[in-house]
């Protein structure tokens, strides 16, 4: 290939879907120095401005999900849906891509449909072990599928699969910290295990309260517990911890800047069970409890976990009994090194180190196939 590749990606709408776009952007442009790279995003959504300040152009459309819980909120949704559509055909007939790579989100969908309409080709990158509908009804124009889960004939056309896990941070696999490094540097001693909570932004009340729930709990035991907390939920926990006292072994914060120190330090963790926090946790071989967030699409992050608990590759508690479960469980598991030591074997083995790398590479197999 002469000229240098041009790539639209697009997606987001979360941490989970941008942080693999910006990783694959990251990997073609490494394979491809002077690779052109346009994103497309949706408005108003944390993509137009996580691209941007990573140094990638991005533009917006109108689109949004269908709001089930506010119905007269939709009645645009046909007009943003065709909206977008032309908007995107535009974009497309201006950057001209060889190749359209759709990471899933709002803008994901009418952006690969274009690319369909318009016979550009265009590969999907499944994060999650249940593909969503959008998915299935563009994967039948895909040049190539990359899933981060085996089983996923289920839902594509098996000739088009790719088993290539989902991108994640490369700064996570970097730390030069070790672990003991990493735990002094949290006030904590390194001779007793560590928990790292992270219930992400608005999805972690039920963590948070299952936290708040177990104060006295956490407070008699060994274990040193880090709990992210999310922005959202930040003023309101201090001011709970202050009246009902915060233990001395919890360290609260709204956010973590150095999530791979964090990362490092950590015995155990816990989470929700998005694909991106899961691919991080196989990549690193943490020992995890997950706790699937109800408020998805088709139940998707319950999937994700069983893909690992089938495996003994983490241990899983439902939502709804997270109050009464998910401490006391943490608390017994963070202080028995062999089912650590087991969870941790069982999640590196799943764990898949160069995914952006060897999606970036298929992204230039297909414009090479086009162009022959």
């Amino acid at each position: 290939m002469n000229q240098p590749i041009r790539v639209i990606v697009s997606g987001g709408g979360t941490g989970g879907h941008i942080f693999p776009a910006l990783s694959i952007a990251g990997a073609i442009q490494a394979l491809q120095p002077e690779a052109q790279i346009l994103f497309v995003g949706a408005e108003g959504r944390m993509e137009m401005k996580r691209v941007p300040a990573a140094g990638y152009e991005i533009k917006g459309l109108p689109i949004v999900g269908f709001d089930r819980a506010h119905l007269l909120k939709n009645i645009l949704l046909p007009y943003k849906m065709w909206k977008s559509d032309r908007m995107v055909k535009q974009i497309i007939r201006d950057f001209r891509p060889d190749a359209v790579v759709g990471v899933g989100g709002y803008a994901s969908f009418p952006t690969l449909s274009a690319a369909r309409q318009l016979g550009i080709p265009y590969l999907i990158q499944e994060q999650n072990s249940f593909a969503g509908k959008a998915n299935k009804m563009l994967a039948k124009g895909a040049r190539r599928i990359c899933v981060a889960y085996e089983g996923m004939e289920r839902f594509f056309p098996a000739e088009k699969l790719m088993l290539t896990g989902n991108p994640v941070r490369q700064a996570l696999t970097e730390c030069k910290l070790t672990r003991a490094e990493a735990v002094t540097k949290l006030g904590f001693s390194p001779f007793r295990p560590v928990v790292l909570i992270i219930g992400g932004s608005l999805g972690a009340r039920t963590i948070n309260e299952s936290v708040i729930a177990r104060l006295p709990q956490i407070a008699e035991s060994k274990v040193q517990i880090v709990w992210q907390t999310g922005g959202y939920y930040f003023e309101n926990i201090k001011a709970r911890l202050a009246e009902q006292g915060c233990p001395v072994n919890l360290k609260v914060t709204d956010f973590i800047n150095h999530m791979d120190e964090a990362y490092r330090a950590a015995d155990l963790v816990i989470s929700r069970a998005g694909a991106s926090s899961i691919s991080e946790l196989c990549l690193l071989g943490k020992p995890s409890i997950l706790v699937p967030s109800p408020n998805v699409a088709e139940d998707h992050q319950t999937h994700n976990a069983m893909a690992l608990v089938q495996k003994d590759a983490a241990l899983m508690v439902r939502d709804a009994e997270a109050e009464e479960k998910l401490i006391p469980l943490a608390l017994t598991v963070a202080t028995d090194d062999e089912a650590l030591k087991r969870l941790s074997t069982n999640a590196a083995a799943m764990g898949l180190p160069h995914s952006a790398k060897v999606i970036a590479e298929e992204v230039f197999k297909m414009v090479s196939k086009t162009t022959e």
